[in-house]
């Protein structure tokens, strides 16, 4: 066998080249696990990786942004899974394929992650109509994964033509998530402090629809409540640009009740923004935030992997915490170097 080095780099070029196509081919047919493969190449940090990556995803581009793009956002515990299955149950009963991408918490201490939300969504994810891919949100803004938007793009070019973005529903992850989908849906509980004293105004603005979930049993009466507060409370926000009017509804995940009044919100937005190309600027406007976003991204990871920015960090650190120097002073020092 030849070794390795005196083969001709060209061949190998060709090679990779093939596997693109390949991989690319499969993608478009929507074959799941080139899917879950081009996905997990976008994660890696890994130099070959990212140059695959970005090739893939210049082929996929084309055949991007023909789906519609959902967030879905709630604190822990409001039954966000449940609801998200029974929500693409019935996406897939009237013909359309679900891809969810589900955005879990991760340790702040092991960056690990419970990526549970396969486990929690047992009946969705035996349909061959559906796709969910748990990631771990790690330290990227606002608990969003950092592929997620590359994510979405593969998605739609394997030909799925609704996608969900399921937020950790803490920090700053409805802002991000708000930034990268068409429709943002924000679920409440009622009767368990999750009610309009704790809500944020900036949540309720981002909002095209509320829903008080778990509206079942005892919890019926607490939920109609609670819609009727966020009701009155919507009335005091300054009006969409848009001219979409955030409604408030309840439904029950666990009962699959309400979830045909979710989706015809739905289509009633999407009606809305089909008359005045809603969708279209409001991508247009995500494209532009994104610019800046990757910029500033690009531009801080460049600025602490400089050569010698630890050991010259660890020392401005330890001026500070001795009150030799102030944190101004430190960062001017940083941020002068030659």
């Amino acid at each position: 066998m030849p070794n390795s080095s005196h083969i001709n780099p060209n061949l190998r070029r060709h090679k990779k080249a093939v596997d693109i196509d390949s991989l690319f081919e499969q993608l478009r047919k929507g074959k799941i696990s080139a899917l879950s493969q081009v996905i997990t190449l976008v994660e890696s940090t890994a130099g070959e990786d990212i140059a695959f990556a970005k090739a893939i995803l210049s082929k996929a581009l084309p055949y991007s942004g023909k789906s519609f793009r959902l967030g879905i956002t709630g604190v822990p515990g409001v039954g966000k899974s449940t609801f998200i299955e029974a929500l693409g149950s019935s996406l897939i009963a009237t013909g359309k394929k679900v891809a969810v991408l589900a955005i879990d918490p991760s340790s702040s201490i092991s960056r690990g992650s419970i990526l549970g939300d396969k486990t929690r969504m047992e009946e969705l994810v035996k349909s061959d109509q559906a796709f969910i891919r748990p990631s771990p949100a790690g330290t990227t803004l606002g608990g969003v994964a950092r592929k997620t938007r590359e994510a979405i793009i593969l998605c739609e070019a394997a030909g799925f033509d609704f996608i969900i973005i399921e937020t950790v529903g803490v920090g700053q992850s409805e802002t991000a998530v708000h930034s990268m989908t068409d429709f943002f849906l924000l679920l409440k509980l009622a009767g368990a402090g999750d009610d309009l004293q704790g809500i944020k105004k900036g949540i309720m603005e981002m909002a095209d629809l509320i829903v008080i979930n778990k509206a079942d049993g005892e919890n019926r009466t607490a939920a109609k409540h609670a819609q009727r507060e966020f009701k009155n409370a919507l009335h005091l926000l300054h009006p969409k640009n848009h001219g979409w009017s955030t409604k408030v509804i309840t439904a029950s995940g666990l009962k699959q009740e309400g979830i045909t009044d979710v989706l015809e919100q739905i289509e009633a937005f999407q009606s809305h923004s089909n008359t005045n190309n809603g969708i279209e600027k409001r991508r247009n406007q995500q494209e532009i935030y994104w610019l800046h976003q990757t910029i500033e991204d690009r531009l801080k990871s460049e600025f602490y992997h400089q050569p010698g920015m630890d050991e010259q960090l660890a020392d401005l650190e330890e001026q500070i915490m001795s009150k030799k120097m102030t944190a101004f002073e430190a960062a001017d020092r940083l941020l002068d170097r030659g």
